[in-house]
């Protein structure tokens, strides 16, 4: 007998996907051709930002609040402190308009920030360096996500419940004994349906470094250093989590990469910027030696918008991608529209829509704020 459903591709979207529509009741088969949050997929790195920050796209923060509700009830239901409730800062330049969106939707949103002047954020923060225009929004709610292995915890759980798990190849909807199929499959997307999606999800080379603390210092963890976005740099960063590196990375989008096929070395050249970058701002780092490194891609949208919707040549395809940077800690909100999809015939929202996706016609250097 066929599954209710498959969901190719087990990544954030596609194991939240999978949960939701087990828990209302389908047989699901769950696919990777890799493996649950493997090193190819965007799912796959150590660690992940959480925030509710959006500027003015609500939705997001909306979908950020609900998000992290379910996300600490799988890391308190598994015992695994998969999730670091270190806050989240965006650093702001005089009157930056993201930041001040930022805080209307929080107000109307009810979330609890702060916002920060350039003297308030050297007494907190003072490892970190600010010009005297700088202002920050302070999330004390937002946090970080071991990515990797909360992904890999929740695909267990699946399966402990009873959804089935196969690592093979699937290149089509037709390989999958199944009446319905969400493929959620990131940057392989253009690729099963370069028709559709071929010049609608452009897959771009990330590379994320982390540095060595120095001996005896906490200040570069969780309980001193937040999670934070450099807004008019377009850098982020996470604490030294785990005690794995304090993690700085350029959002900006990278060039094309094959996700299957790209050498994912991190060349001298980034980690040159990204030690101009710290003597800026974290300058006891900026000579610090590079403790790991990792190539990883987004898989990006014009807009940075995902794609929520069914196949336009298929009743019974639908899709879940085009994260673009940004959308790892959305797949419990997205996992629950897409079971509304599939299984209560909810009509999309024009922001998820294929069809309101402008074609690429060059990579640019958007950042997926």
């Amino acid at each position: 007998m066929p599954y209710d459903v498959a969901v190719v591709g087990a990544g954030s979207f596609g194991a939240w996907t999978a949960l939701r529509l087990h828990e209302a009741g389908c047989t699901v088969l769950l696919v990777d051709a890799y493996g649950p949050a493997n090193s190819r997929a965007s799912s796959g790195g150590e660690s992940r930002i959480i925030r509710m920050g959006y500027g003015g796209r609500e939705v997001y923060t909306r979908w950020s609040i609900e998000s992290m509700g379910h996300w600490r009830t799988l890391a308190d239901e598994t015992d695994s402190g998969l999730l670091v409730n270190c806050g989240a800062l965006w650093i702001a330049a005089s009157d930056e308009p993201h930041a001040l969106e930022t805080m209307s939707v929080f107000t109307e949103a009810g979330v609890a920030y702060e916002a920060l002047d350039a003297r308030q954020l050297r007494r907190r923060y003072p490892h970190f360096r600010f010009d005297d225009e700088e202002w920050a929004v302070y999330e004390p709610d937002a946090g970080g996500l071991l990515a990797r292995r909360a992904v890999q915890t929740l695909v267990r759980r699946l399966i402990e419940q009873g959804v089935r798990y196969e690592q093979r190849h699937v290149q089509s909807p037709a390989e999958v004994e199944s009446r319905k199929v969400v493929f959620a499959c990131g940057p392989w997307l253009p690729r099963l349906f370069p028709v559709e999606l071929g010049k609608r999800i452009l897959p771009s080379r990330q590379e994320v470094l982390f540095f060595g603390v120095p001996p005896g210092s906490s200040v570069y963890g969780p309980s001193g250093t937040p999670c934070w976005i450099d807004i008019a740099n377009t850098y982020y960063g996470l604490p030294d989590l785990e005690n794995r590196g304090f993690k700085v990375a350029l959002d900006k989008r990278g060039p094309l990469m094959d996700p299957d096929t790209a050498e994912r070395t991190v060349g001298a050249e980034a980690v040159q910027r990204v030690r101009g970058y710290l003597a800026r701002r974290v300058p006891e780092l900026a000579n610090a030696p590079l403790v790991e490194a990792r190539v990883c891609q987004y898989e990006n949208t014009a807009t940075s918008d995902y794609i929520l919707d069914r196949h336009p040549a298929f009743d019974n395809v639908w899709i879940a991608g085009g994260g673009s940077g940004h959308g790892f800690k959305h797949g419990p909100s997205v996992g629950s529209y897409m079971k509304e999809l599939v299984l209560d015939g909810r009509v999309p929202d024009e922001r998820f829509r294929i069809d309101t996706k402008p074609e690429f016609t060059e990579m640019t250097s958007q950042s997926s704020l």
